[in-house]
């Protein structure tokens, strides 16, 4: 299952590190307006709805150890948001950024149907929740690790991009997620392992359509087109 989720996210993946939000934090030109914009709109919605997820998954887990990795995954995604947002607020001064409003700005329409997607597929089904959810876990490894290892030297933004990483162990998380939608498709029908390949393609097409989201600021190219 791991290897036809890998080719159907590889050209997806390569536009979301290729996107002028992610390029902009790398090499240091990003507006801080469009920063502060993703932490609000990434700690403020997009994670909560995917823990909340999550604990749906865990649930419906035919097994103790799916149980047991989403609810672990549910307090690891709550702890990262709040992480996230003390990192932001210690930085941000130093980095000229502005500071956050939680009363400032609502949830951005694409932000608030990737978390609608998060919640109806894991009220869906078992197999539709584990599609849609494993392409934040996977994409989140990808892109921190890219960006800590082609950030420009000198960059404003790696003090954030240093704090951003999740850590090394962070690739135990991608591997525990892929080795259980591998177990779920070895006993599934064709039909459910649709389920879980049609709503992970749904998963990747809202990480990109989030980057968009988060660099209003930022043009972006028109070559990139529609997706």
């Amino acid at each position: 299952m791991r290897q036809e989720l890998r080719e159907i996210c590889a050209p997806v993946l390569r536009k979301v590190l290729d996107h002028p939000f992610w390029t902009g934090l790398r090499n240091g030109t990003l507006p801080g307006a469009a920063l502060a914009r993703f932490v609000h709109q990434d700690t403020g919605y997009l994670l909560p709805a995917y823990a909340r997820a999550l604990a749906r998954c865990a649930a419906d887990a035919p097994d103790d150890a799916g149980t047991r990795l989403f609810g672990q995954s549910v307090v690891g995604t709550l702890d990262a948001r709040d992480g996230l947002r003390a990192a932001y607020a210690a930085l941000a001064p130093g980095l000229g950024l502005p500071a956050q409003d939680a009363a400032e700005e609502s949830a951005a329409p694409t932000v608030a149907a990737h978390s609608a997607f998060f919640t109806s597929s894991a009220a869906a089904s078992y197999h539709a929740g584990v599609g849609a959810l494993l392409p934040m876990v996977w994409f989140n490894a990808e892109v921190s690790d890219h960006l800590r290892d082609h950030a420009v030297p000198g960059s404003r933004y790696l003090p954030w991009i240093t704090a951003y990483h999740p850590g090394e162990s962070y690739r135990f998380a991608v591997e525990a997620f892929s080795e259980l939608a591998d177990r779920l498709a070895d006993h599934s029908t064709p039909a459910q392992r649709r389920l879980i390949t049609d709503h992970f393609t749904l998963g990747i097409h809202h990480e990109l359509a989030f980057a968009d989201a988060c660099a209003t600021p930022v043009a972006r190219p028109a070559e990139r087109g529609a997706r």
